[in-house]
């Protein structure tokens, strides 16, 4: 088909309204659950030692309130569509620009990722190329994409689901594992304090791993797009606010306590499992190999999250011209088809250059795409922030406010430019940093140029 062909495409049919609120509370109770938890916080625990619960707490305030932002201008607005379209229409379709193309950016680097470490884990079970087994991860859940959103939520519900009860019953498990030891007199606050006590490597360690924590709880925003094909998106996003405090609460901080008053946290391996080693402690057979399985649906869960947002990312994009208008198009089964199946193409590229070029085209993508995330979200406290005033001045009385606006607005904006001016002095993090700014002054320029076209 010609470009010409693709911007004389019709008006975007309408998506389907077929997600049920079980799937939305699932996705947003799954969606900060990831291999950044049951994998990643073993380096962040290395790195600041139990300290580092109050890095994932400072992180969850922002994510918090982050949220909580979204839930105000849904409920205020509802049915509008994702939290790009809020930013639409508080900034204006430069800033809408911006902010759509660097998410489906950085969800598009994820999916790469995400492809790749699904079938590293599944090359310890099948003697297959691990290009050619993450051929066969994203193309069958392109696949589930392309049946329905219901079919997507479907997966989601039950992905999220096994992820949930396996946090739980690691919490169970080692909370009853370390009140009996306090029963034989042996104390796991010496566990956890025992190494150099709560702050072993100081303060500075605590805001060096503030990135990491804040890029491990990046996802629950997806709930506002997935609310946008339910039967009620502003309740919907609504619920996924006010408990989003209590899910990072238990699934992260509460489980990270338990892992570091059940093993000493100098002795965990980076890039193992803090689960595993903890589970191992406590004397579980077959940890490994569980959480090895619970891994992997933490994976694909985040691959069948990743390809969906940049599917809906793209189509928003498409209908506000500000990408082929092809993309609109929508299957019989009210999916954006060619959306869908462009983003499961530049998800298996990235992936592909994690095989054939790890250390420089995919360190050089994952660079540009790491901090990106965090412009976003300041974009949406900016969104929210000129929406409230617009509000406030017409007399409107918001029926979901954000808390002691404008302050907590303004300190979220604090709090993601605190964490850039600690990738600042972080060397390992810097370039990273340098890199995503790049991206961001791209996406702008060509913002600037399509708005002048």
């Amino acid at each position: 088909m010609s470009i010409a062909a693709d911007h004389a495409a019709p008006d975007a049919a309408p998506l389907s309204k077929s997600l049920k609120e079980r799937h939305v509370a699932m996705i947003a109770l799954g969606g900060v659950i990831g291999a950044g938890l049951f994998v990643g916080a073993s380096a962040a625990i290395l790195a600041a030692g139990p300290a580092v619960i109050i890095s994932y707490a400072i992180a969850g305030a922002i994510a918090f309130l982050v949220m909580r932002m979204l839930g105000e201008m849904a409920v205020a607005r509802p049915g509008l569509g994702s939290f790009n379209a809020y930013i639409r229409a508080a900034l204006g379709p430069r800033a809408a620009f911006v902010s759509a193309w660097l998410y489906w950016y950085f969800w598009i680097i994820v999916v790469g990722a995400e492809t790749i470490a699904g079938a590293s884990l599944l090359h310890d079970w099948v003697d297959l190329p691990v290009w050619m087994l993450g051929l066969v991860l994203i193309a069958l859940l392109t696949a589930t994409n392309l049946m329905s959103v219901k079919a997507y939520g479907e997966f989601e519900f039950w992905f999220s689901l096994i992820k949930v009860l396996a946090i739980i019953a690691f919490i169970l498990v080692a909370a009853v594992h370390l009140g009996v030891l306090a029963l034989d007199g042996t104390s796991p606050t010496a566990t956890l304090l025992g190494s150099g006590g709560l702050l072993p490597k100081g303060l500075a360690a605590v805001l060096g791993t503030m990135p990491t924590a804040m890029f491990s709880l990046t996802g629950s925003e997806i709930t506002s797009i997935a609310a946008a094909e339910s039967d009620d998106p502003a309740g919907n996003v609504s619920r996924a606010a006010r408990t989003v405090a209590l899910r990072i609460t238990t699934f992260y901080l509460l489980a990270i306590i338990l892992i570091v008053a059940t093993v000493p946290w100098d002795s965990l391996q980076s890039g193992h499992s803090p689960f595993v080693t903890a589970m191992a402690k406590i004397g579980i057979p077959g940890a490994a190999i569980l959480m090895q399985a619970v891994i992997l649906v933490a994976v694909l869960s985040c691959l069948n999250s990743g390809l969906y947002v940049c599917s809906r990312t793209l189509f928003e994009l498409a209908e506000a011209n500000d990408a082929p208008r092809a993309l609109v198009a929508v299957g019989p089964r009210k999916v954006p088809t060619r959306a869908i199946l462009l983003g499961s193409a530049a998800g298996f590229l990235a992936a592909i250059a994690s095989v054939v070029s790890p250390g420089l085209v995919f360190a050089f993508l994952l660079a540009t795409s790491g901090s990106v995330i965090l412009v976003v979200y300041i974009m949406v406290a900016l969104a929210q922030i000129a929406d409230r005033k617009r509000r406030d001045a017409a007399g409107e009385v918001p029926a979901f406010p954000m808390w002691a606006f404008p302050y907590l607005s303004w300190a979220t904006i604090a709090g993601i430019g605190a964490v850039f001016v600690t990738m600042l002095f972080l060397p390992d993090q810097r370039s990273q940093l340098a890199a995503s700014f790049a991206a961001v002054v791209v996406a702008a320029a060509a913002a600037w140029w399509r708005r002048r076209a």
